[in-house]
């Protein structure tokens, strides 16, 4: 059985769009599901779209993500260079060969003819002109040093039906597709001709690619027909939606995997909801590890139907992935938003790590999480009151002295002794715990909302700076 050979091919052209790594993270899956290999290729031949940093950013988001290649341009194999503006000799050979069997030739038209093909409608489809060419014309305009292009000849009638293995049989009938321009006047391939010649002499077995190409993929065959050669199996995956009706574009930036690390979600938990945008395992799991996506992956999980790109998902996701992690790893990840907080230089940051872990879905809402903690001042008074526990501005200038009294006397400032001593405070008050924890957790944060009870915030602010707040408060009702 011959050996299983996928590849991801992305162009320079900027971030890591999420739809992207989909397509890489399936093309990933199923070579390894297969015992197969992953290689990844540059197409760089657009150079007035190559963005400067993009080929680097692809190599750290495809090993951040745990997608190592078998093979690419950081790392070699015997079918380079994986970058094609390095392949251009090669392209040109097949190119000729191409020209020789039929299924191409040089178009020598200007852009003022071709402008003039565009009909009533604004479309525009090239009308085979240079096809008619004799050889003794062609070679002759090439001499002279005449710029062209070569197209690509497809049939003028006809009908061409291929296999996809999610879509099922796809006919496309020849009237609707163009001569579309194979190498450009620069000597420089198009994705239409470079991705063909690039797959077939790299072995790859499975093309894996977005719906769009679904009805090019014609073209490409004709181009492995007239050279002899045997088609790869394709597998077209479907369109990722950034709501009901609009697509996830990476044009006006939407779904950057870059950004959303640095919004504080963490990799794995982003590659794991990517996996799910279009496929779903036989048994449903949603939290998965990379090694249990390539044990699953198979092609009957995968969808016809566009996927929703659902943040709120992600986030819930990510969410998990946050409580899973050990106390030391939180911390580590932690730290640099924990950093950028009002909380570095105030609290113990181990301690934040600890109050926050089990109370943010991203690492990113650390800082508004904690801000509020760290930068108590004078709020409103209002808060005290408080129909549930039934408090108000009385019982908060009955209960502060007694709280202030209890923190002075208290050294033992954890949360489970704290929590423990304060419901018995309570009761020796003659007031419900609910009322007294109430009271406090305003009289230390000024916040009827915090990440964590009155007590893990008295445990994290430490006996002085909970009393200096419970006095603050006392004189605040004054």
């Amino acid at each position: 059985m011959t050996k299983v050979r996928t590849r991801f091919a992305p162009s320079p052209t900027g971030f890591m769009h999420l739809g992207g790594l989909r397509t890489a993270l399936y093309a990933y899956l199923y070579a390894k599901n297969h015992g197969g290999d992953f290689i990844l290729r540059i197409e760089d031949t657009d150079q007035a779209r190559f963005v400067e940093g993009a080929v680097e950013l692809i190599y750290s988001s495809l090993k951040d993500s745990g997608l190592y290649y078998d093979e690419g341009p950081d790392i070699g194999g015997n079918y380079g260079p994986y970058i094609q503006s390095e392949r251009k000799e090669i392209y040109k050979k097949y190119a000729e060969e191409l020209i020789k069997r039929g299924g191409a030739y040089y178009c020598f038209c200007s852009k003022e003819r071709l402008e003039s093909l565009t009909d009533e409608n604004g479309n525009r489809k090239y009308d085979k002109h240079c096809l008619s060419l004799s050889k003794e014309e062609v070679d002759r305009r090439i001499a002279s040093g005449e710029p062209y292009v070569i197209r690509q000849n497809i049939p003028a009638e006809g009908k061409s039906t291929y296999h996809d293995l999610i879509y099922g049989d796809i006919t496309v009938d020849f009237s609707e597709l163009e001569d579309n321009i194979l190498i450009k006047s620069d000597g420089m391939p198009t994705y239409n001709f470079a991705n063909v010649i690039d797959d077939h002499l790299m072995g790859i077995t499975h093309v894996i690619r977005g719906t769009e190409y679904l009805s090019s993929t014609p073209k490409y065959n004709l181009m492995y027909d007239a050279f002899g050669w045997e088609r790869p199996e394709y597998i077209h995956l479907p369109t990722i939606m950034k709501d009901a009706t609009r697509k996830l574009s990476k044009r006006y930036g939407d779904a950057n995997f870059d950004d959303f690390v640095k919004k504080g979600y963490l990799k794995e938990a982003i590659i794991n909801y990517v996996a799910l945008l279009g496929w779903a395992p036989k048994d449903n799991s949603e939290k998965m590890t990379l090694a249990e996506m390539v044990e699953k992956f198979s092609l009957d999980g995968i969808s016809r139907s566009p996927s929703i790109f659902d943040e709120v998902k992600l986030k819930w996701l990510n969410g998990e992935y946050i409580r899973a992690l050990s106390p030391e790893d939180f911390y580590a990840l932690a730290l640099p938003y924990i950093e950028k907080s009002a909380a570095n230089g105030k609290f113990d940051l181990k301690k934040v790590a600890a109050l926050m872990q089990p109370r943010v879905e991203t690492l990113g809402e650390i800082p508004e999480k904690i801000d509020p903690i760290a930068n108590f001042g004078d709020y409103d008074k209002e808060l005290f009151f408080n129909k549930k526990n039934k408090t108000d501005f009385a019982l908060a200038k009955t209960l502060l002295p007694e709280l202030i009294g209890f923190a002075e006397n208290t050294d033992d400032f954890s949360n489970d002794n704290l929590y423990a001593k304060l419901s018995e405070k309570a009761a020796e008050l003659g007031v419900k715990s609910g009322a007294l924890l109430w009271i406090m957790r305003i009289a230390i944060t000024g916040q009827s909302v915090t990440p964590g009870g009155a007590t893990e915030i008295a445990a994290l602010l430490g006996k002085e700076e909970t009393v200096k707040r419970l006095k603050h408060s006392l004189a605040l009702l004054a």
